[in-house]
C-alpha cells in the first residue's frame, strides 16, 4: 500500500484534535526520524535535479493549516535541499486591491508551474473559501460557486499536465497554544507572533468546520488532499516528505537523452 493512502481523507471526513497527534510513520526514536527527514530531503533534492533537467513535467504543491501549523517549516525542512533554480515558494498573503478587483483565482493562476518546475503554495486559494466563510463575508450559494470554481481550476491544471498534491496541516488547539506562547516568551521568535493569530484562534471550531467542507469538496484523484498530523513538526516533515518522494519517483523521470553532436565536439 502507497504510504499516502493513510493520509487520504475518508468520506464525510472530521477534523478532530485528536488526529493531530498521530505520529503512523515514527520509528519511536525523535533523532532517528530526524535522521529519515534530511535523508528524504536529500532524496527529494536529487529527484527535483531530474525533473527540472527533463523539462516535462509540473509539479503543484499546496500547504493548508492554522497558524503555527508548520508550513514555513515544511518548507524549510523537506525542500530545503532543492535547486533553487527549479523550485518556488509563494506565500499567499490577503489579496490586494488590484487582486479583489479580479476574480479570486486570478491571482493564482499566475503562479502556477511551468514545465520543470515544482511550486510551493503557503496557503492558496483556499483561504478564500475559508476565513471567507468563517467571518460571514460569503454567502452559502457565493461559497459554493467558488467550490466549484477551484475543482474546475485545478481539473483543468491537471489536464494540462500538473501533478497536484494538497496537504492540510492538522494541529491542534492544545498544540497551537504552546507554540503561540513559544513565540511570546521567546525574544528570537517575536517576529513570528502576530496578534491576529489571537483573533483567528476564537474561531477555532469555525475553522475545522470550514476545512472539512473545503476538503470533502474538492478532494480528488487527480487533485487530492492528504490530512498530515502536524503536532509533532518531524512527523508532520516525514510524512510530507514520504508522500512527495513516493509522488516524484512514481514519475519514472530521467535526464533527456544524450544530444550525438556533442560526442564529436572538441574544444580548444
Amino acid at each position: 500500500m502507497k504510504t499516502s493512502n493513510q493520509f487520504r481523507p475518508s468520506k464525510s471526513q472530521k477534523i478532530t484534535d485528536a488526529d493531530a497527534a498521530a505520529k503512523p510513520l515514527s520509528s519511536g526514536d525523535k533523532a532517528k526520524d530526524k535522521l529519515a527527514v534530511e535523508d528524504l530531503a536529500q532524496r527529494i533534492a536529487a529527484v527535483q535535479n531530474v525533473f527540472f533537467a527533463a523539462h516535462a513535467r509540473k509539479l503543484l504543491i499546496v500547504l493548508q493549516g492554522m497558524d503555527t501549523s508548520g508550513k514555513d517549516g515544511t518548507v524549510k525542512e523537506v525542500f530545503g535541499r532543492t535547486d533553487p533554480l527549479g523550485i518556488r515558494s509563494v506565500p499567499f498573503k490577503a489579496p490586494t486591491v488590484v487582486e479583489r478587483e479580479h476574480d479570486f483565482l486570478w491571482r493564482i493562476h499566475a503562479q502556477v508551474p511551468a514545465q520543470g518546475e515544482i511550486v510551493i503554495f503557503n496557503r492558496s486559494h483556499y483561504e478564500d473559501v475559508l476565513i471567507t466563510n468563517v467571518h460571514g463575508w460569503i454567502d452559502k450559494a457565493e461559497s459554493e460557486r467558488r467550490m466549484a470554481h477551484i475543482r474546475d481550476f485545478e481539473r483543468m491544471l491537471a489536464e494540462t499536465g500538473t501533478v497536484i498534491l494538497k496537504f492540510f496541516l492538522h494541529i491542534s488547539k492544545d498544540a497551537q497554544k504552546a507554540r503561540l506562547e513559544e513565540r511570546i516568551a521567546d525574544p528570537e521568535k517575536n517576529w513570528k507572533f502576530d496578534p491576529q493569530d489571537l483573533v483567528e484562534r476564537k474561531s477555532w471550531d469555525e475553522y475545522q468546520q470550514a476545512y472539512a467542507t473545503a476538503i470533502n469538496a474538492t478532494d480528488a484523484d487527480h487533485a487530492p488532499w492528504f490530512i498530515i498530523p502536524a503536532d509533532s513538526k518531524t512527523h508532520r516533515n516525514l510524512a510530507i516528505g514520504t508522500i512527495v518522494l513516493e509522488v516524484l519517483e512514481g514519475m519514472k523521470l530521467s535526464y533527456p537523452p544524450a544530444k550525438p553532436e556533442l560526442l564529436e565536439l572538441k574544444i580548444t
